[in-house]
């Protein structure tokens, strides 16, 4: 098997709050130094409150550029009124991928046991950018990004992985 290399991607990450700020973003903080300890680079980072349109506002736009390979949302996947990340993301993928979901409360089922269950972490695709919709804990973010996200984004993970895919997601 040749080695491959590593291929950085653009990464936008999208905290989603009511109560928190830039200031005391720790998930967003600790996505943006995983991602660029893994060699990505940040494309963008934002916050907007739990509101569906305020999501898909900044979402739609990331998933029209071309440069942005790959959007992490974290916050609003919970079970209470306010929480509407998926609701407002879902509408905008091309393809769902279900197993994420149900890889990560398989994850965190390890660390948290049964209270994954209130978790509605999801991905997909959108218009040939990869989405990950992840809870508003940082703990929940680092687990989602050390056991799953984190080789799933590099070129080199075997026997398969995300980015080999990049070219082919919007084919017809």
């Amino acid at each position: 098997m040749i080695p491959r290399a590593f291929m950085p991607l653009n990464i936008a990450v999208l905290t989603v709050s009511d109560t928190r700020s830039l200031a005391d973003d720790r998930s967003g903080d600790a996505l943006q130094a995983l991602l660029t300890q893994a060699g990505h680079t940040l494309f963008d980072r934002q916050m907007v409150r739990d509101d569906t349109y305020a999501i898909r506002a900044v979402v739609s736009a990331w998933i029209n550029e071309p440069a942005c390979q790959v959007v992490i949302t974290t916050g609003g996947t919970g079970l209470t009124g306010r929480d509407g990340t998926p609701e407002a993301i879902k509408p905008l993928l091309d393809k769902e991928i279900e197993g994420f979901g149900e890889l990560f409360r398989m994850v965190s089922w390890q660390i948290i046991g049964s209270s994954t269950l209130q978790s509605r972490a999801t991905a997909g695709v959108a218009n040939g950018t990869y989405l990950f919709v992840l809870p508003g804990s940082t703990s929940a973010c680092q687990d989602a990004w050390n056991h799953i996200i984190q080789k799933q984004l590099d070129y080199r993970t075997q026997p398969c992985n995300m980015v080999e895919l990049m070219p082919r997601l919007n084919e017809q």
